[in-house]
């Protein structure tokens, strides 16, 4: 087994979720079955590889590898860095302070959590912004190809009037500065992207209030609230959990939480921690909840039911977003065709009175 094979292998292992989180399903299942770490994986291992006829399987080599690792003395956080998505790492990190088949089951639970957000989060942004491109492109394809040869028919000595006149404009802007249209919304798309993870001011509270920075903080702060309900439930405390997501976190997340961890080793709740922010991180109505459970016994069961909710609710927001943003997108796109139209039905009018 060479070097290209262990990548390949990674590769694979990574970016099948699906296939992965069925893994992380069985070997839970094994563990509580009084299987040992290392027999759980030798086990996967065989099922893999179809019990050694094909053992340059991605998945069996990705086993083998764990087991090796393991039997090097490191912990199962440490065999599997690198082999999976940090996020997840930093799940199992919690199962070697408590319970692994606890961890496991989160894993899953919160990849199957992110996915739905992520997913939805795709919809509410994606086709927006298609139209949004749709609608350029139909202004310099009207500016570039429909005006000219019209404006050519009619001569330089028409005065063209109303929608005629801006189709006119619209065409001498495309025609001469068309790659700077296309420069500056591409670079417009790439400012807003990397401000998504990035932007950490305090005009981000403005910015999250609008899209798509609302979409993102949804998606973020959903993620965060289900590796914290996850993390807690296997027992890390609050602080020490807190810490390790910071230390994982983008720089918007990460200044959030490095804020809240100050208040909280003040001696603040959680809750009460975000609300001193003044982030509104998740939202106002999560931070009364944390507020309140936060000083409540079972606090771990509450926090996971909170993240579970929340899940649910952002969802159906996103949802809400996508369709406004869609309709507002349709009429947008409505509304440049209308407006083409009629100025090709005005130029073709004035044209017909000028050489009448």
């Amino acid at each position: 087994m060479n070097k290209l094979e262990l990548l390949y292998a990674k590769i694979v292992f990574r970016l099948n979720t699906e296939k992965r989180m069925s893994i992380c399903r069985k070997l839970a299942s094994l563990l509580r079955n009084d299987f040992t770490l290392i027999d759980a994986l030798e086990r996967l291992e065989m099922i893999e590889s179809k019990n050694g006829a094909k053992p340059r399987e991605p998945f069996a080599i990705v086993m083998r590898q764990w087991q090796k690792n393991l039997e090097r003395g490191m912990t199962f956080s440490e065999a599997t860095r690198g082999w999976v998505p940090p996020e997840e790492t930093l799940l199992v990190t919690s199962g070697n302070l408590s319970n692994l088949v606890v961890a496991l089951e989160n894993v899953g639970r919160v990849v199957s959590g992110t996915q739905r957000i992520r997913r939805a989060m795709t919809t509410a942004v994606g086709y927006p912004m298609f139209l949004l491109a749709l609608t350029f492109g139909i202004i310099l394809m009207v500016g570039i190809y429909l005006v000219p040869p019209l404006a050519e028919v009619a001569g330089n000595n028409i005065i063209w009037r109303g929608s005629a006149q801006s189709l006119i404009w619209i065409s001498d802007f495309s025609i001469k500065y068309w790659y700077y249209f296309l420069v500056g919304f591409a670079s417009l798309v790439a400012i807003i992207w990397l401000s998504l993870p990035n932007w950490a001011g305090r005009m981000r509270v403005l910015a999250d209030k609008l899209p798509p920075w609302n979409v993102y903080k949804i998606q973020v702060s959903v993620g965060w609230l289900m590796s914290l309900a996850a993390m807690v439930s296997a027992g890390v405390t609050i602080p020490d959990a807190m810490r390790m997501l910071a230390d994982n976190a983008n720089r918007y997340l990460q200044t959030i939480l490095e804020k809240t961890l100050r208040f909280i080793a003040n001696g603040e709740n959680l809750g009460v921690a975000l609300s001193h922010t003044k982030r509104d991180f998740p939202d106002s109505e999560i931070i009364g909840d944390l507020t309140i459970y936060a000083d409540m016994n079972g606090f771990d069961e509450n926090l996971t039911q909170v993240a579970n909710d929340y899940l649910d609710e952002s969802v159906r927001k996103m949802e809400k977003i996508s369709n406004t943003l869609n309709s507002l997108g349709i009429l947008l796109v409505s509304a440049i065709i209308a407006w083409v139209v009629l100025g090709t039905f005005q130029m073709q009018d004035q044209i017909t009175s000028a050489l009448s």
